[in-house]
């Protein structure tokens, strides 16, 4: 008999009537063992339901397991993935900012070479009209003295021309001493 054509109960233990014959067995000693085995068939299927009750947990425990190890990989994909994206999106930033700074460093130093030009040109403004007002200033204390002289009634020596290696200015072999001492001062 296989499993699946013969599926006896505790129930059908206990109700099954073996009849009656002329030297059969001793009833009193059929009905204690069909009542063993009924007994035993209810203990074998109360034990079988709990196994069956705990595979069943089992197998709700690992197909929640797998799903959970399913959410993790799935979420751990997506964490290396926003990883690379994220290290991918500052690397780019980066070499924008770096770019930018590039081009804010070459605009500054550019203007600072402008800036620097200028001035130049500023000083060298400055510094022509610092010899022209020193050429003028020593024009002016020449013809003073030459005045003083004349009030004096010496004769005033010869005014120097003006010189044009000098830029503008008479030449220093001509001027009185103390003139030039007082024009190197400043």
């Amino acid at each position: 008999m296989s499993d699946e054509s013969f599926h006896l109960t505790p129930v059908d233990v206990r109700r099954y009537d073996f009849g009656s014959a002329l030297r059969g067995y001793d009833k009193t000693r059929v009905d204690q063992f069909r009542d063993q085995v009924a007994d035993e068939l209810e203990r074998l299927t109360r034990v079988n339901q709990e196994l069956e009750a705990k595979a069943k947990g089992f197998h709700e425990q690992l197909r929640a397991f797998r799903e959970r190890d399913k959410a993790l990989n799935d979420a751990l994909i997506s964490a290396q993935q926003l990883r690379a994206e994220t290290r991918e999106q500052a690397d780019r930033e980066a070499q924008l900012i770096l770019r930018e700074a590039r081009v804010e460093g070459e605009r500054l130093v550019e203007e600072s070479r402008g800036d620097v030009r200028r001035l130049r040109t500023e000083i060298d403004a400055l510094e022509r009209a610092r010899r022209s007002y020193l050429a003028q200033m020593r024009a002016m204390a020449e013809r003073q003295l030459a005045e003083l002289q004349f009030a004096e009634g010496v004769a005033p020596p010869p005014m120097p021309a003006p010189s044009a290696d000098n830029g503008g200015e008479p030449s220093p072999a001509k001027s009185p001493s103390w003139l030039d001492a007082n024009v190197q001062a400043e």
